[in-house]
């Protein structure tokens, strides 16, 4: 009997390569698991739009106003109630985000090492072979799902009777609307946002996890810092992909790398949105990190605008009625805000 090669020992044995960057292949796992939920492995799956579950305007609008009317109704319907701890389903939540997260991250990076090593970074952004292929549409759309999941963050902060800020409602709202643009719009640089944003979670929800089992961690601020920098990163490649997408297309004799995948609207959705994102998270960061006692007016301004609790007719009437009362509204310090992405 012939001994096996051993380019084919070499093959079985668990040693990472580009095509195999955690030394198995995970996707075969993956759609195995894919098909015990849905029915069908993984292959098979296509994003159609209006078939789709989740998959039209009208239902992604639709489930965030009912976000919006769950999270007021519930701070209403709290408001003479004591506070759940929720210690152990917060604890799970967190930890199946997190899980949830890096799963999702390995094997994006599963699928796109490959291409950005034999075929370049432009190619992985820019063109729909390279960046929007089958197994990538699938991960896009699951990672899509996992912000409705994720829209639990609020409810837990309401029925633990903590504030419910600018800041963290518009941003879950926002990424849950700006992950169905970048579906409907195939824009091929969309793994950049989700895999930086699968990092930042997997670090952030393991902080989350670790502090409801009461342990004690110092990076809390690094959290801040690496959001800050994952919307720098992320603007950095959608302003040279839309760049790339406009002048190739309405301005030929600007100078351009050459075309771009994607649609217009998920262009201009994504730039809005990732912009608003970077100026609302470095507002919160110096409100909360970089306190100046020299200048307080300013902290206290920029305080405010990133950690201010939203509007509480409540709170608004009651200080209304009561000449001495403070009118800042919830106090904020100490209050733990969670400030995410996309």
């Amino acid at each position: 009997m012939a001994s096996p090669a051993p380019a084919a020992i070499w093959e079985a044995l668990p040693v990472p390569t580009v095509d195999r960057p955690f030394g198995i292949q995970l996707w075969p796992y993956f759609s195995k698991a894919f098909e015990v939920v849905a029915g069908y492995p993984a292959e098979d799956f296509r994003f159609v739009a209006g078939k789709t579950p989740m998959s039209t305007l009208k239902e992604t609008l639709t489930f965030i106003v009912v976000y919006y009317l769950i999270i007021f109704g519930g701070r209403e319907y709290m408001r003479n109630r004591e506070p759940f701890k929720l210690k152990a389903i917060f604890l799970i939540h967190n930890f199946y985000l997190t899980a949830i997260s890096g799963i999702l991250l390995a094997l994006f990076i599963e699928q796109l090492l490959p291409t950005v090593v034999r075929h370049g970074l432009f190619f992985a952004i820019c063109d729909k072979e390279g960046g929007w292929t089958q197994p990538l549409v699938v991960l896009y759309y699951l990672n899509y799902l996992t912000k409705y999941l994720e829209l639990l963050d609020t409810v837990f902060l309401f029925l633990k009777k903590k504030p419910l800020t600018f800041l963290h409602c518009y941003h879950h709202g926002a990424t849950a609307f700006l992950c169905y643009t970048q579906l409907l719009g195939s824009t091929s640089v969309s793994w950049v946002v989700i895999t930086l944003n699968l990092t930042v979670h997997v670090v952030m929800y393991w902080y989350y996890f670790q502090s409801a089992r009461g342990i004690r961690i110092w990076w809390k601020e690094w959290i801040t810092r690496l959001q800050i920098i994952q919307f720098i990163i992320d603007l950095g490649f959608v302003y040279f992909a839309s760049y790339t997408y406009f002048t190739s297309t309405y301005f030929p004799s600007m100078p351009s790398a050459g075309k771009c995948a994607g649609e217009e609207f998920a262009a201009f959705a994504g730039i809005g949105t990732l912009t608003s994102y970077l100026v609302l998270f470095i507002s919160f960061y110096f409100a909360t990190y970089k306190k100046d006692h020299r200048a307080p007016s300013t902290r206290k301004t920029l305080r405010r605008m990133s950690q201010a609790p939203l509007p509480d007719h409540h709170t608004v009437a009651h200080a209304a009625q009561i000449p001495q009362a403070k009118t800042t509204g919830v106090k904020t310090n100490g209050v733990t805000t969670r400030s995410r992405k996309a």
